[in-house]
């Protein structure tokens, strides 16, 4: 037994099942394993908040991604309407510019028929006065004394009336 007692490594070892033994004693195994049964806890419920906060993410971004395709089949349906009605209106600037051009042919070409009208009136009226004055020259050269006379100024009036 002295050699137990002089061997430091015996009383290390002695020491050492006496700490054990008082750890045992004053329940700091219950409390060691409380505190771990705290801390996993705590760590479980830090990962449920953080799965919890990912679904939502994912859900949120799910959403904001179907709200951003829609966005842009919108923005899509609205350019291509909007394309619809540029054409549309171009076509029918088209058309009426055609129509108007085509009114205001129609009105030149009214128009110089009206000239050509006019002035084939006024060429007919200065034929006529001309060939009045020519038989009233002619007529008064001829013709002497006052009941032929007469007679030539009835004439030239019928003449005026029936060449008009």
């Amino acid at each position: 037994m002295a050699e137990f007692i002089d061997n430091p490594e015996n009383w290390v070892v002695v020491s050492f099942l006496i700490f054990i033994g008082l750890t045992i004693y004053l329940g700091a195994p219950k409390a060691i394993s409380e505190a771990l049964d705290n801390r996993s806890k705590k760590i479980r419920e830090e990962l449920d908040e953080a799965r919890r906060l990912r679904e939502e993410a994912q859900a949120l971004l799910a959403d904001y991604q179907k709200k951003a395709h829609q966005a842009e089949d919108e923005a899509k349906a609205i350019i291509d309407q909007a394309r619809r009605e540029a054409e549309a209106l171009a076509a029918e600037t088209r058309k009426g510019l055609s129509e108007s051009l085509e009114r205001r042919t129609k009105l030149a070409q009214d128009k110089i028929q009206r000239a050509e009208a006019q002035a084939i009136a006024e060429v007919r009226s200065s034929a006529v006065d001309a060939a009045v004055s020519a038989a009233e020259k002619i007529l008064s050269s001829k013709a002497s004394g006052s009941p032929n006379v007469t007679l030539i100024d009835d004439s030239i009036k019928d003449l005026k009336r029936l060449l008009n």
